[in-house]
């Protein structure tokens, strides 16, 4: 009917309207100009809520933070473990192994062999990142690290073999000393005996666990998917491991020990055939 009012009008009209149906509140059709007032959630909890939700957040982090400095400490332990069973070629068989090389010839080689053998670790943790159903990625992470550093452990004590510079004392002494060097990415001064006065204690744990750390940060890249992170880890622990030897051979060569000045040694203590790592991915 002309001039009627539509009934949808009729709905939304104030209750103060001379028009508007007995009983609709005035709030119904306030909607219609205020669109609606967003209601607050945290009015709606209150301040007790909201607390539970930040302690619920902050231990999540703390949680967090712990499994991490578990992780990484686990991983301290496991190189401590690990070290002592590294392969080590004394200088005589390095010789023989590399006939008619002079001292940075030799160790241009065993840097070359131990760049190759990281460099492949870190292909191999790449290439795991592209599977259909990834491996527990923090699990690849720590034995990427754990590869690595028995890798460059190997070159380290190799490297200070061909430069005269042996540490004194037994196994466990060396090992300890190459940790040391590992961490700081230093060499290793047997003339100052302060540099080897580390003993396998905290000093020695934390130092491992800040360079864990660097090398997992460093490390993350490798994880990404499509070969991308085979090509990256390759190419990183390639850098990285040339990078190392060349820190460690600038400190030795300031004490080198010319071969011929050099003071026949005992053959390297080696550990059991049976708890040795894999030879094929520690030959240089």
């Amino acid at each position: 009917m002309a001039g009627a009012t539509p009934s949808w009008k009729k709905r939304f009209r104030r209750k103060d309207s001379p028009e508007a149906p007995h009983g609709v509140s005035a709030a119904v059709g306030a909607r219609d100009d205020e669109r609606g007032l967003p209601a607050s959630l945290e009015e709606a909890e209150g301040p007790s809520a909201r607390a539970r939700r930040l302690a619920a957040v902050r231990k999540g982090i703390r949680k967090g933070g712990e499994s991490a400095k578990a992780g990484i400490g686990h991983l301290a332990d496991r190189l401590i473990e690990l070290a002592p069973r590294v392969p080590v070629r004394d200088l005589a068989t390095l010789r023989k192994h590399f006939p008619g090389l002079g001292p940075e010839q030799l160790a241009d080689k065993l840097v070359a062999g131990a760049a190759n053998g990281t460099s492949t670790v870190g292909a191999g943790v790449g290439a795991a990142a592209m599977l259909p159903v990834p491996p527990a990625m923090p699990a690849e992470l720590a034995a990427e690290i754990t590869g690595v550093a028995a890798i460059e452990l190997k070159l380290i004590a190799e490297l200070h073999e061909v430069y005269g510079m042996r540490p004194p004392g037994n196994l466990k002494d060396r090992t300890t000393a190459y940790l040391n060097s590992w961490s700081e990415e230093r060499g290793i001064d047997v003339t100052k005996p302060s540099t080897l006065n580390v003993a396998m204690g905290g000093q020695l744990k934390r130092q491992l666990r800040q360079q864990i750390m660097k090398r997992m940060v460093r490390n993350l890249p490798n994880l990404m998917p499509f070969m991308v992170g085979a090509a990256v880890g390759a190419v990183m622990n390639r850098r990285d491991t040339r990078k190392l030897a060349d820190r460690i051979r600038a400190d030795l060569r300031r004490t080198q020990i010319p071969w011929d000045a050099l003071r026949e040694l005992p053959p390297l203590e080696q550990p059991a055939v049976e708890q040795q790592p894999d030879r094929k991915a520690l030959e240089g």
